[in-house]
C-alpha cells in the first residue's frame, strides 16, 4: 500500500516538474511582469516577508519587512515598511515609509495585511525579542493605512517562539480571523546568542488562534497532530467551498501535508501528506474570487530532487476541484542558483495576480535579501 502510494507520487512528481517546465514565460505576450524589485543596499541587507491590500481609494499598500545594520538572518534588526502603487501594481512609490519601527529586543518581521468585516485593516506581524519570545502582534488602521492603533498580542496563553509567515492571516465570512502558527520550543538555558541560532528547533508544535471580536480575544484550537519524524513548519491556510479549513504545512517529507477543520478552525484533524510535493519549503493557496478555482504557487521540485536549501524552480498552478488535482502548472522562474519563497498573493479588482515573493540567489548569498512584486494576468494564467 505504502509503496503504490509512493510510486503514485513519483509519477505525479515527474510529470508536474515535465508539464512545467515546457512552458516558457517568453513565448507568451502577457507574461508576468516584475514591477518592483526591492534590492539590498548600505544598511538594508534584506527585504523579505510582506503582503498586499487593495485600499478604498483604489491603491495597494505593500508593507514588508525591512531589514537595517548589517545582518540578513532572521536574528537581524528590522523594520516595516510600506510602498504604495495608483496603477494597479504596475508602478510603486520609490522611497520606503516605515510603519512600524522596531520595536523589539531583535526584530519585526513578516507582514499580514487583512480587511476586517468592519472595513477597518488588520495589520499582523512577528515581534521577535529572542530564540524563546516571538509572538504575532496586530495592529488596526481605521483610516486606510495612514495611522495604526498600538500593537495588541495574539497570543497570550502560553510564551514561546510562535512562527507566523507573511500573508498567512485569514477571515471567514462569519468574521472570525485564523492565525495558523508554529510554536518552536528551544533549549536556551546557558547558551550564547550565536550558539541559540544554531541549536534552534526546527520541529514546529502547529496551532490555530481564532478571534470573533476582531482581535479583542484569541482562543488557541487544539494541538495538529503530525508524526514526530516529520519536521512541521510554517502552517498556511485556505477555505474550501464546504466551508472546511485547510491547513498546509512545510515538511521535510518531499511534500505538503495538510489538516483540515470542519468547525472553522477551533479543532483539528491529523495531518497527513498532500498531492503537493515540495522541498522543505513554504507554499501559498489562494482562491480566484472570479473563478472560484485555487491557486498553488511554490517550488515544484519533485520527490526525487528534494534538497535542503532548494527552492526552485517557482511555479503557480489551479485546481477547479478544491485541490483534488492541480493543473495549468507553469514556471515563473527556473534559475537553478535561485531562491524563491515566502510569497503573498492578491487577486485585484481587475482580475490580475499580484505576487511579492524572495528571489534571491543562493551562491550569491541573498536568497532572502531580495524581493520581486510581479503582476500576473488572467489570460497567461489560465491559457492552455
Amino acid at each position: 500500500m505504502i509503496k503504490g502510494y509512493l510510486l503514485k507520487l513519483l509519477w505525479v512528481a515527474l510529470a508536474w516538474v515535465d508539464i512545467g517546465a515546457s512552458i516558457a514565460l517568453s513565448q507568451h505576450s502577457n507574461a508576468p511582469k516584475v514591477t518592483l524589485q526591492l534590492l539590498p543596499g548600505p544598511n538594508n541587507p534584506r527585504n523579505s516577508e510582506g503582503d498586499f491590500i487593495e485600499l478604498k481609494d483604489g491603491r495597494i499598500l505593500y508593507i514588508y519587512s525591512r531589514f537595517t545594520g548589517s545582518s540578513s538572518s532572521d536574528f537581524g534588526s528590522s523594520d516595516l515598511a510600506a510602498r504604495w502603487s495608483s496603477d494597479g501594481g504596475q508602478s510603486w512609490t520609490a522611497q520606503d515609509k516605515i510603519v512600524v519601527k522596531n520595536e523589539a529586543a531583535t526584530n519585526v518581521m513578516s507582514v499580514s495585511l487583512l480587511r476586517l468585516k468592519s472595513g477597518k485593516i488588520a495589520l499582523f506581524y512577528a515581534r521577535k525579542n529572542s530564540i524563546a519570545d516571538c509572538i504575532p502582534m496586530m495592529r488596526i488602521s481605521e483610516d486606510e493605512g495612514e495611522t495604526w492603533s498600538e500593537p495588541v498580542a495574539c497570543i497570550t496563553d502560553q510564551p514561546g517562539y510562535y512562527v507566523l509567515n507573511n500573508a498567512r492571516v485569514i477571515q471567514l465570512p462569519s468574521g472570525r480571523i485564523l492565525v495558523p502558527v508554529a510554536l518552536h520550543n528551544t533549549e536556551a538555558k546557558g547558551l550564547t546568542f550565536e550558539e541559540l541560532e544554531r541549536k534552534f528547533n526546527n520541529y514546529g508544535i502547529l496551532y490555530c488562534y481564532y478571534s470573533d471580536d476582531e482581535g479583542k480575544n484569541w482562543k488557541r484550537s487544539n494541538r495538529v497532530d503530525i508524526p514526530e519524524s516529520i519536521m512541521a513548519q510554517e502552517p498556511g491556510l485556505i477555505e474550501l467551498k464546504d466551508g472546511t479549513i485547510w491547513m498546509y504545512v512545510r515538511t521535510d517529507a518531499g511534500i505538503q501535508y495538510v489538516a483540515s477543520s470542519r468547525n472553522k478552525g477551533k479543532n483539528w484533524s491529523p495531518a497527513r501528506p498532500s498531492n503537493i510535493t515540495s522541498p522543505l519549503s513554504p507554499a501559498t493557496i489562494i482562491r480566484d474570487p472570479n473563478t472560484g478555482n485555487l491557486v498553488l504557487i511554490w517550488n515544484n521540485y519533485g520527490i526525487m530532487g528534494v534538497k535542503y536549501g532548494k527552492r526552485t524552480p517557482f511555479n503557480v498552478a489551479i485546481s477547479d476541484d478544491e485541490g483534488l488535482t492541480w493543473k495549468n502548472i507553469k514556471t515563473l522562474h527556473d534559475n537553478p542558483d535561485g531562491h524563491y519563497c515566502y510569497t503573498a498573493a492578491r487577486f485585484l479588482k481587475n482580475g490580475n495576480l499580484l505576487l511579492s515573493y524572495c528571489a534571491g540567489e543562493r551562491s550569491k548569498g541573498t536568497g532572502l535579501s531580495i524581493t520581486n512584486i510581479t503582476l500576473i494576468h488572467p489570460t497567461w494564467l489560465y491559457e492552455k
